[in-house]
């Protein structure tokens, strides 16, 4: 199978002791493509992602500020930002978006910084990468106004909604990225979603080190694990494993020429 890992977070400093033995093990599972997200601790620092990119010929990276770091941006963080999105590496704007369950900073400024980088990504003709926690319908509301006239799209980064959530995401023109929660036994929502989500609208990730998939749940996530929630989603749609890595890495080449 040849798969791609559409986020991880091979930055995070539970990768430090073993970085390079992490992307090996990935490439023997079959993944020849890992998106590092760049947020990393949140502004002045932009290029958490960029610098594995430029280490590591089969990761590629975004960048953006992540809500729970909306209240470290400044005029000088978006100046950045504008000129890393050129790097010819960097493949989308993200993860970006709101997260009330946490409230790191707060909603106002989290919708501020958000309407910010959908402003730049558009500029820059770049998909968007969404987080969204406890925070649907804002969400939404705002991607409605200031993203769907950009025609772009972007990626549901570990898509956590139910079938109502995935029709509002779908019309919007994102695709929905299945993380390891699809494989949690109670998560009968989301997996009720990636039955019904059309094949050339779904892609798959770690999240990692966060959210393993089982069996590797309560441990470290790694890319390599993506292959298990391939064989999850497989399972769920009913044909092979081998066919979801297929589909799976077509619509990420399609979304990230």
């Amino acid at each position: 199978m040849t798969l791609v890992d559409s986020h991880c977070h091979l930055d995070n400093e539970q990768f430090d002791p073993d970085r390079e033995a992490v992307i090996e093990r990935a490439r023997a599972a079959g993944v020849e493509r890992m998106v590092v997200i760049g947020t990393g601790e949140g502004p002045p620092d932009l290029e958490a992602g960029i610098r594995l990119a430029d280490r590591y010929d089969p990761i590629y990276a975004t960048v953006g500020i992540h809500p729970h770091d909306a209240s470290k941006a400044t005029s000088d963080t978006y100046k950045r930002l504008r000129d890393l999105l050129r790097h010819p590496k960097v493949i989308a704007l993200g993860e970006i978006g709101l997260d009330y369950h946490y409230d790191h900073s707060p909603r106002e400024v989290q919708r501020e910084v958000f309407l910010e980088q959908m402003l730049l990504a558009g500029e820059a003709r770049k998909p968007i990468v969404i987080h969204t926690r406890e925070a649907w319908e804002d969400t939404i509301a705002l991607l409605e106004i200031y993203w769907r006239p950009h025609g772009l799209g972007g990626i549901m980064h570990c898509f956590s909604g139910g079938p109502d959530e995935a029709a509002l995401c779908l019309d919007l023109g994102f695709y929905l990225s299945f993380g390891g929660i699809v494989t949690f036994p109670k998560a009968a929502n989301v997996q009720d979603a990636a039955r019904q989500a059309p094949a050339d609208k779904i892609l798959i990730e770690t999240d990692a080190p966060y959210l393993a998939p089982v069996p590797h749940r309560g441990k470290r996530n790694e890319p390599a694990f993506v292959a298990e929630t391939a064989r999850k989603l497989a399972e769920l749609r009913g044909i092979s494993a081998e066919e979801i890595a297929r589909v799976t890495t077509a619509n990420f080449q399609a979304l990230c020429r």
